[in-house]
């Protein structure tokens, strides 16, 4: 046992009974720990400064910034020669590969194709950054009333709306030309996520140029004479039911789904049946000359929906606040916490991450990600060009500005 061994194995003794050591044996291992941090210290940056000369050569020969066969090689040998510590021996060399990749694009300084399309979107003129501007045909999901209708009104108050049943009728309008832009809800604090819309995302490889996070309230709604007791079957939308499910078993009413709120409240309406109701908005209410029988009755009283439109161009706006990426990564030990190591470095905060089976590939998996941030930053292209190298498939969702607003 050498002599800085058996240092730190006495002071791990003394910490074991520090009463028997007496009161100096806290200070005695902080010394110790200090002697090894001065002799480590240097020994860690004369390792940063390989990586940089290994990115020169990997440059000169086209070789890729990640080896990950090299580095499980260098992670397992520390390991071994870190026990009866290698597990966190381990911890640490993954965070240092990390960080060797990360100085090592910073030497080459070398966005990846994909990041500098988004470069060239970034500096290009948006026309679309207050919606204004766009006066053509805005695909909306649902119907006239209804909360999607709403944020749609919102961020495209010029435009004509082209209502869709469906979310890939949203799509399809956009992909076909008969609308310039689609605004359809993505995900609710209650209820989750709506996958689809991902799903469509993907399919279609359309790009999110804004995004609005709507409060609301959902309100059940019923025709003009009609009580709480005559109800017996609510109809709405299944998120605006799933938002609701409390309030629906207490009063032991059938929930049955249908396309929208509005289209649910539209229905009420023209049957004039005193056992149905709807759950939507006080938009919708009023639209449809139904009564607020019981307001608010979702949940969570902090209920939002984020809604996004969708484009089949990148536009990026100069105050864009918030980006979304899919990325899809194999079923290996460490390869998401690779990645996400590439946020913390760059001190990205992420506000969203979610990860789904990919469809017909076994143990492949999708991870949709939002975090804040815009594409102008070199912090932004290093990641992108990071994520663009590691990843199986990296779709760039778009970088828009988010607003909040009350229902």
């Amino acid at each position: 046992m050498s002599g800085m061994d058996k240092d730190i194995y006495g002071a791990g003794e003394a910490l074991d009974n520090p009463k028997a050591a007496g009161s100096d044996a806290l200070s005695e291992i902080r010394r110790q720990i200090n002697d090894i941090d001065a002799q480590l210290a240097p020994l860690l940056a004369r390792r940063m400064d390989c990586s940089a000369r290994v990115a020169k050569v990997k440059s000169a020969e086209g070789i890729p910034v990640l080896d990950a066969s090299r580095e499980e090689t260098v992670i397992g040998l520390a390991a071994e020669r870190g026990k009866p510590y290698g597990p966190y021996v381990s911890s640490v060399y993954r965070s240092l590969m990390g960080v060797s990749r990360e100085l090592q694009r910073d030497v080459l300084h070398r966005p990846s194709p994909l990041a500098r399309r988004i470069l060239e979107a970034a500096s290009g003129q948006p026309t679309d950054q207050a919606g204004a501007a766009i006066t053509g045909t805005v695909a909306c999901y649902g119907t006239d009333g209804a909360f999607c209708s709403r944020t749609a009104k919102l961020l495209f108050p010029n435009a004509k709306l082209l209502y869709c049943d469906k979310f890939s009728d949203v799509f399809q309008a956009v992909e076909e030309g008969q609308a310039v832009r689609g605004v359809t809800p993505v995900e609710n604090s209650t209820a989750g996520s709506v996958t689809e819309v991902y799903d469509l995302i993907l399919q279609y490889r359309h790009f999110i140029t804004a995004g609005v996070s709507m409060g609301i309230h959902q309100n059940l709604l019923a025709c003009p004479g009609t009580g709480l007791s005559d109800i017996r079957t609510v109809y709405s939308h299944p998120q605006a039911l799933a938002q609701s499910d409390g309030f629906l078993k207490a009063h032991g009413y059938e929930a049955v789904s249908y396309s929208s709120t509005a289209a649910a409240a539209k229905m009420v309406a023209e049957k004039r049946d005193p056992h149905i109701a709807a759950i939507g908005s006080g938009e919708a209410a009023a639209l449809y000359g139904l009564q607020i029988l019981a307001p608010d009755i979702q949940a969570n009283p902090n209920n939002a929906t984020r809604f996004i439109s969708i484009s089949k161009e990148l536009r990026i706006a100069p105050d864009a606040n918030k980006v979304s990426l899919v990325f899809s990564l194999p079923h290996v030990t460490g390869s998401l916490h690779r990645l996400l190591g590439h946020f913390a470095s760059r001190g990205l905060n992420l506000t969203k991450l979610e990860s789904r089976a990919a469809r017909g590939d076994g143990f492949q998996y999708l991870f949709y990600v939002d975090f804040a941030g815009n594409s102008g930053s070199d912090d932004m292209v290093h990641l992108i060009t990071a994520l663009d190298d590691e990843t199986d498939d990296l779709a760039f969702l778009g970088n828009y500005r988010e607003i909040t607003v009350e229902a």
